[in-house]
């Protein structure tokens, strides 16, 4: 199935983004007519060595968001995936030439195309008289016994463009660059690990992976691309065992589509495991900085650094896609603080210590047990009412509840206070629900909680205590009955547990039915309102036909409720 993109042509996509590119920094210009970036201020190259690299479309902000002072000082694009023609390369020398370049360097990663295309526009303008030097990155981890092509060049070539700009910037000679950089190649390499291809504009994707191919745990994933791209065994490995504790910069690269939380998660598993092999992390960069469009990857780049490469990769540049780093060393940071101290009654801890269980405690204990399984039931299925009208976890947010209920009461006694239980209740679920979810349920709780003490738990006390909750919801949250949220389940459930004060002796349970019903009630009429309040107020009214979700989890909830006390009648 071709993959639907925000393009206005196929044909025109890669000169559009680099006008958009161009646009919006004002460092950068383009080269009329061609698809080359360069400096905008290239009078002050003042007789440094200019930086020229590039490469198909598609790999941004790879290769244009690298120009500026310290960095490159153009960069030639192709087509998407396609190496850029020799006569666009040699329209950015000449024009670095031109500018009182004193030589320039064709930083050029490992493909046939690329080094073809360079090479030649390196050739003509050597006829020109211009001092020429190409450097190829070779970088990739992941063939153990390469081919004729040799290593392909990856994300590692951002670390090329980053210290042979620092030395161009402090005005080192070309040959002097080439001789330092070369040497620095040696000791990177990159590897890259995806779950879904990319495909070219107009083309199909480019790779389909089948269901399971893909099974291990992110943990398991990245120790996998560590121990492949160190294996000694294999002719492309990044050589980190030399006696001492190496010390490395590492790039936790997006390839794509990968969302900035599962970044986090791969950055904090890279640094774990190269940490637990003895390995110093001295820098990391965890970001999009060699895409493949919008394949739902990354590669993990590795830098073996000295002193003197750290400084330069530490030096200063304007180029705007270089992150903003800072230079104090990953591995020897603490990285944690201790929290203030919270006061007592806030943990649910404080149960344990002050209060004793009383003739309610089996009785509340077997109702929550009840309600914890029923809310993990009915995690899908809350999940699913909520994707119609909100961000689809629904579901998890309640079993995380449950989940923490059930660790809760492994390890409590439940107190004979229906109060103080509550109020337990309401410290849980704010810390271990999370999302608005958690804060309302906490605020209902904590509201109940005062007005349910071990002497004032009848039948009565409880109709109040929920009333109390409900206003609370009301005051604080802003919703009401009719606009489509929990309270429309909440509300005729308390309608009808009011009626207990006048009902007759041993007729609780009634009362207790029928307030479920109504619950039930309430949420089945939420598919006809029109949503008020919450995420649903979002979305067009036509498209949400579905009972709201918070109202079906209250429901289920009393009901829950309702089957404990009658089994233990």
């Amino acid at each position: 199935m071709m993959i639907r993109k925000l393009l206005n042509s196929t044909e025109l996509c890669v000169d559009e983004a680099l006008c958009g590119l161009v646009r919006s920094a004002s460092g950068l210009c383009l080269l009329r007519g061609l698809r080359v970036v360069v400096r905008s201020d290239l009078k002050n190259l003042n007789g440094r060595v200019g930086l020229v690299s590039g490469g198909g479309s598609g790999h941004e902000p790879a290769h244009a968001g690298y120009i500026g002072a310290g960095m490159l000082s153009a960069a030639v694009a192709g087509g998407v995936f396609a190496s850029p023609p020799p006569a666009s390369i040699l329209a950015a020398v000449l024009h670095l030439h031109d500018a009182g370049a004193s030589g320039v360097l064709l930083i050029v990663k490992n493909y046939t195309g690329d080094r073809l295309n360079f090479g030649l526009a390196a050739e003509q303008a050597r006829n020109r008289g211009v001092s020429v030097a190409m450097v190829i990155v070779a970088d990739d981890c992941a063939f153990e016994r390469p081919g004729k092509a040799g290593r392909r060049g990856l994300c590692g070539t951002v670390f090329v463009h980053k210290l042979a700009g620092a030395l161009a910037e402090e005005g080192y000679p070309l040959d002097k660059i080439v001789a330092k950089v070369t040497e620095v190649l040696k000791g990177i390499g990159t590897l890259g690990v995806s779950l879904s291809p990319c495909s070219v504009p107009g083309c199909l994707p480019s790779f389909q992976l089948p269901p399971g191919d893909m099974e291990l745990g992110l943990d398991q994933v990245v120790n996998t691309m560590i121990d492949h791209m160190t294996n000694p065994s294999s002719q492309s490995h990044l050589l980190l065992n030399s006696g001492k504790s190496p010390v490395v910069v590492l790039c936790v690269n997006n390839l794509g589509a990968l969302s900035c939380l599962e970044m986090a998660v791969v950055t904090r598993a890279a640094l774990s495991t190269l940490e637990a092999r003895g390995v110093v992390v001295a820098r990391v960069m965890s970001g999009s900085f060699m895409t493949s469009l919008e394949m739902a990857g990354v590669s993990l780049s590795l830098m073996r650094v000295d002193p003197e490469v750290l400084r330069l990769f530490d030096a200063k540049t304007s180029a705007p896609a270089w992150p903003n780093l800072s230079s104090v060393c990953v591995s020897s940071r603490q990285y944690t603080v201790e929290p203030p101290a919270l006061p007592l009654a806030t943990s649910s801890l404080w149960v344990c210590l002050f209060c004793s269980p009383g003739p309610l405690s089996p009785v509340m204990r077997s109702a929550l047990q009840r309600i914890s399984s029923a809310l993990l039931d009915r995690q899908e299925e809350l999940n699913a009412l909520d994707r119609a009208s909100g961000d689809g976890d629904c579901g998890n947010t309640h079993a995380q509840a449950a989940r923490a209920i059930q660790e809760w009461l492994c390890i409590h006694v439940v107190p004979g206070c229906p109060g103080q239980l509550l109020s337990v209740l309401a410290g849980l679920v704010q810390e271990k629900m999370g999302g608005s979810s958690g804060g309302i349920y906490s605020l209902f709780l904590t509201a109940a909680a005062g007005h349910l003490t071990e002497g004032l738990s009848h039948a009565g006390a409880w109709a109040n205590a929920v009333h109390a909750g409900i206003q609370a919801m009301m005051r604080y949250g802003g919703a009401e009955p009719g606009d489509r949220t929990m309270l429309d389940a909440l509300c005729p459930a308390v309608d009808e547990l009011l009626k207990v004060k006048a009902a007759p002796s041993g007729g609780e349970m009634a009362v207790l039915q029928a307030a479920v019903k109504a619950a039930e009630l309430g949420a089945e009429s939420t598919r006809d309102l029109r949503a008020r309040a919450g995420r649903a107020s979002y979305i067009a009214a036509e498209r949400v036909t579905l009972p709201d979700p918070g109202a079906v989890a209250v429901a289920a909830i009393l009901r829950a409720v309702l089957e404990s006390l009658e089994e233990q009648s």
